[in-house]
């Protein structure tokens, strides 16, 4: 489920521990979900070092709007785009697919900072360079 709405796609296999007794995904699995893509590609893409990199994400603010339900076995196509990069924080806003049909779309908010004083530092570098990549104008 590729589509121009986002400029990152990463397919993210549903497990069975995924659903919960109601027989779908239960919502905090899209919670993770939307925490999975967003740091895979940080890592991947931003030479984020989530082990020992002095500059950390932390989360500010999340949210997601339920559509759909979907469940194990599946997967998800998720869609992954900046919709507000600013001076040391980023809104992502996330889409998440299965069979063409929207399961939940949500945002993020990382505030990047000092690992050590916890204190917001700017967006520099491969980080922001990463970033830009997936900026939509929206924001």
């Amino acid at each position: 489920m590729v589509n121009d709405e986002y400029p990152h796609w990463q397919t993210v296999p549903l497990r069975w521990k995924d659903n919960d007794v109601y027989g779908h995904v239960n919502n905090v699995v899209h919670y993770s979900v939307m925490d999975t893509v967003i740091n895979t590609l940080l890592i991947e893409r931003g030479g984020l070092d989530i082990e020992t990199g002095e500059v950390i994400g932390l989360c500010v603010e999340s949210q997601c709007k339920y559509h759909a339900s979907v469940s194990f076995p599946g997967e998800l196509e998720v869609g992954l785009r900046v919709g507000h990069l600013g001076r040391s924080s980023v809104r992502y806003e996330v889409g998440m697919y299965s069979k063409e049909t929207v399961i939940a779309e949500g945002h993020f908010v990382h505030v990047f900072v000092d690992r050590e004083s916890r204190r917001p530092v700017p967006v520099e570098g491969l980080l922001r360079s990463a970033l830009e990549e997936l900026r939509t104008g929206l924001g």
